[in-house]
């Protein structure tokens, strides 16, 4: 009887696969102190694997390229996972090592401690892992703390005409990373520093500095401050719901998530936008990586605060004052054309956004 046939991956996450065990609590105790975990949930990570369940949740066909784990009950913990969520992709086993851990403690403010374990060892397991399952893909995943063995699974899926979503983090800070990672990725994920602060002048300058790279889509995330996205001439800026926090592991990938979901459904910017933020900002009112329904997630990102501007110039107008200043300027009066239609353009996406969302 001949084999089902499968259809191949939208998603493609390549990266490392561990178990992870999550652990809730009031508020991370003081050293050589204690505190009362509430609740403990177990999942695979890496982030490439949680956007991969993720996905699935919400209806979309995914596969995962790995790390090797370890022949042992937490290896086989992992690929029966990702089987049960419908992820693709074969698990490959090693008796070299065991399975790595991960342990995330996260508190009721959003903060959240991690241990992991990656050695050299388990990374250059990826340098021989089949990168044929990228035939077919509609978007390549890969974050830069994996290293330079992200590089191969980039060229690869260049080659085949598939984009790269690059995890970048504040990785921007470093050139060298930005010419070897920034330079092959279609849409970039960064924040605006380590700690994720900072305000509207360093998320526009850190999407400068992506665009000069040659990314197309600048994701500058920033926690509860919400996130800015620069694409093309359009510049979309997203504040984030205030929510009452439990557990803030998986933010991240979450929002990665949903502006992936977005992508795929070939959403406009703003909805995009929307729905990571809102996606994001419901992840962490619960501990655990469930994902709340597409409908609860389109229902909060149509209350969200939203701000646009335009790039032109190599420089970042907002388009309200851009309005204000034209009407003085008639030096401006082009970019404030520009910036009319933008709006008129935009309110009209709103509107069918309403429209969809009711029905």
């Amino acid at each position: 009887m001949p084999e089902k046939k499968t259809t191949p991956p939208a998603y493609v996450g390549f990266g490392m696969l561990t178990p992870v065990y999550v652990m809730a609590l009031d508020k991370l105790p003081k050293h050589n102190t204690g505190a009362i975990v509430h609740q403990v949930s177990e999942y695979v990570y890496d982030d490439a694997a949680i956007i991969a369940c993720n996905l699935r949740q919400w209806g979309i066909s995914t596969g995962m390229i790995g790390t090797a784990v370890g022949d042992d009950l937490l290896g086989h913990y992992v690929a029966d996972t990702l089987e049960e969520m419908g992820v693709q992709g074969d698990v490959r086993f090693t008796k070299k090592y065991r399975t790595p851990l991960e342990v995330n403690v996260s508190d009721k403010s959003g903060a959240r401690t991690y241990f992991w374990q990656r050695s050299r060892e388990i990374l250059e397991t990826l340098d021989t892992a089949d990168l044929s399952m990228l035939n077919g893909a509609k978007l390549l995943y890969v974050d830069w703390y994996d290293g330079d063995h992200i590089i191969r699974a980039m060229n690869e899926a260049r080659r085949r005409n598939v984009p790269v979503f690059l995890n970048l983090e504040h990785g921007h800070n470093d050139p060298e990373i930005m010419e070897k990672y920034a330079s092959r990725a279609t849409l970039c994920q960064a924040v605006t520093d380590a700690a994720q602060i900072g305000k509207k002048g360093a998320m526009l300058s850190v999407a400068k500095r992506l665009l000069k790279a040659g990314i197309e889509t600048a994701i500058i995330t920033m926690a509860s401050r919400g996130c800015m996205v620069v694409q093309g001439d359009e510049i979309v800026r997203v504040h984030a719901p205030k929510v009452k926090a439990v557990d803030g592991s998986g933010a991240g990938a979450t929002f990665s998530s949903g502006f992936i979901y977005a992508y795929l459904k070939k959403w406009s910017l703003e909805d995009s936008v929307r729905f990571a933020i809102a996606a994001a900002s419901l992840k962490v009112t619960r501990s655990g990586l469930k994902m709340f329904p597409v409908k609860a997630i389109k229902d909060l990102a149509a209350t969200l605060e939203v701000e646009r501007m335009v790039y032109r110039d190599n420089k970042f107008f907002e388009i309200n004052k851009l309005l204000s200043q034209a009407q003085e300027n008639p030096l401006l009066k082009g970019s404030a054309k520009l910036a009319q239609q933008l709006l008129l353009k935009k309110k009209t996406v709103r509107r069918k956004i309403k429209r969809s969302l009711v029905g």
